[in-house]
């Protein structure tokens, strides 16, 4: 285990997981709302506000699937460290973590059940941009509408269509997050 592996956890957690707790549901509270997330230095691929997000909504209880270029040793070292997180194939994850390429196809997430529509994954996807131009966002927590650079529409209209069943989603870049959750309407430009 490197030392890079046994830093970059948060300094002060009780502090710091609570105030990211608070952004983040605030993001997912206010879809397309971008929020800044500070505290962790996660190693690369991940982004800040992803390594936030692991070290604020997991635990050593978390079944959690790492895709792509974020499922690789130091990342798997960072979170057996710092979280505890267990380490699971796609469709046994709560949170599955990576580029938008990398988590396809998203159909082998977990959406619920009817009875328990809790029990679906939520998808914490690295983006390259993140920013309030996009397909059109409305819905519960919006106004109106806002805007929010999606990597596609079609697979958020079709988990739309599941409510209360569905993923949720949230969208990091560097130190910014933003929420999509299940039950916002995406309308392509």
């Amino acid at each position: 285990m490197n030392t890079h592996t046994l830093s970059g956890g948060f300094a002060d957690a009780p502090i710091q997981s609570a105030q990211a707790f608070r952004a983040i549901l605030d993001a997912m509270a206010r879809p397309g709302k971008i929020m800044a997330l500070h505290g962790a230095a996660p190693p690369a691929p991940l982004s800040m506000a992803a390594g936030v997000a692991l070290l604020t909504l997991t635990d050593a209880t978390t079944p959690l699937h790492l895709a792509g270029a974020a499922d690789c040793a130091p990342v798997r070292d960072w979170v057996a460290f710092h979280i505890g997180a267990r380490l699971v194939k796609a469709g046994d994850a709560a949170f599955a973590l990576g580029t938008w390429a990398a988590l396809q196809p998203v159909t082998r997430f977990a959406t619920g059940l009817p009875d328990y529509p809790d029990r679906s994954a939520t998808l914490i996807v690295e983006m390259d941009r993140l920013t309030n131009h996009g397909p059109t966002l409305t819905g519960p927590g919006i106004e109106t509408a806002t805007w929010l650079s999606l990597p596609e529409t079609a697979a958020f209209r079709a988990n739309r269509a599941l409510f209360p069943m569905g993923f949720d989603c949230l969208f990091t870049c560097g130190s910014r997050i933003a929420g999509l959750p299940r039950s916002t309407k995406v309308e392509a430009l």
